[in-house]
């Protein structure tokens, strides 16, 4: 049973804070990956958490999968975490009582 859970990443030590998000190094190499994980349906939702100037310092994704280690194992092969631009902070599982989209 897939269940659904949070991931919070804070940005890497390789990140550059004078750039925007889709100016960050190997950007579409994360891109691309993102894409995939979103095609599979494993990411829900997602984005990066920024500042008035829009420079990203973390990210939030949603994501449905098995378990804990499920998210950390697909989640691992991420370029950005790979290459240091995320670092990947927290997993915890939620449980959604209030869905307004419905």
């Amino acid at each position: 049973m897939k269940n659904t859970f949070i991931a919070i990443s804070s940005a890497g030590t390789k990140a550059d804070p004078s750039k925007v998000t889709r100016q960050q190094p190997f950007w579409d190499e994360h891109a691309a990956f993102i894409d995939q994980l979103v095609a599979e349906r494993f990411i829900r939702m997602g984005g990066p958490l920024i500042d008035e100037a829009e420079i990203p310092h973390g990210a939030l994704l949603i994501v449905s999968a098995e378990d804990e280690n499920e998210v950390r194992e697909k989640l691992k092969n991420d370029p950005w975490f790979e290459k240091g631009i995320l670092k990947l902070e927290s997993v915890s599982r939620w449980k959604i009582f209030i869905d307004a989209r419905k």
